[in-house]
C-alpha cells in the first residue's frame, strides 16, 4: 500500500525503517501515554517479530513521511476482516515536532478514504482514549461517527478512563 497526501507520503514499513529514532517514538513515555505500547519495552527485535504479524496478511503496516523533506514522522496500522468486510485504523505521530501541523489528519484521511474504496469494504474504525484529544479531533473531522463508548475501560495513570470507538460506513452504490 503507497498513498500520497498534499504533504505526505505513506509505504509499506520496511526492514529497513526499524531505525534507533523509530524505536524511539515506541518508547518515549510522553508520545505513547494513551497507547498500549506504553507497557513494554521496544527493542529491534521486538520491532522486527511486530513487522513480520503483517507478512502474508491482509493488514497494512505503513510508514509516514514527510514529502518536503522524507523525514519519518510516524506510522500507522489497517487491521483488516475481510470476512465482515471492516477495518480498524491505528496511527502513531512519532516525531514530536511534527505535532499540531495536521500531519495526523491529513496521514488518517488519505488511509480511511482508500480504505473505503477497496472491494468489499463497508466499514472502517478507529478508538482512542477519551482523553485522547487529538485523536478525537481527527476522527471527527474524518466525518466519523461515535458508535460506541466503553465506559471506563483502560486504566491510564492509574485512572478510568472511556475509550471511544469511531466508525464510518463506505457509501453504498444503490
Amino acid at each position: 500500500m503507497n498513498l500520497l497526501s498534499p504533504r505526505l507520503s505513506l509505504r509499506s514499513f520496511q526492514q529497513t525503517d526499524i531505525t534507533a529514532n523509530y524505536i524511539s517514538w515506541l518508547n518515549d513515555a510522553y508520545v505513547t501515554r494513551f497507547s498500549n505500547q506504553r507497557f513494554q519495552r521496544h527493542t529491534f527485535d521486538s520491532c522486527s517479530d511486530y513487522l513480520k504479524t503483517f507478512l502474508g496478511s491482509a493488514n497494512s503496516f505503513l510508514l509516514i513521511e514527510r514529502s518536503d523533506n522524507q523525514q519519518s514522522i510516524g506510522t500507522a496500522t489497517v487491521y483488516r476482516d475481510i470476512n465482515h468486510g471492516n477495518a480498524n485504523i491505528g496511527l502513531l505521530v512519532g516525531e514530536r515536532s511534527s505535532w499540531r501541523q495536521g500531519f495526523g489528519c491529513e496521514a488518517w484521511q488519505v488511509i480511511l478514504e482508500t480504505v473505503l474504496l477497496e472491494s468489499g469494504m463497508r466499514k472502517v474504525c478507529g478508538g482512542t482514549a477519551r482523553l485522547n484529544h487529538a485523536m478525537v479531533r481527527i476522527m471527527e473531522q474524518s466525518d466519523m461517527e461515535l458508535e460506541a463508548v466503553f465506559a471506563d475501560h483502560e486504566l491510564i495513570n492509574g485512572h478510568p478512563v472511556d475509550i471511544l470507538h469511531y466508525a464510518k460506513f463506505a457509501v453504498k452504490d444503490d
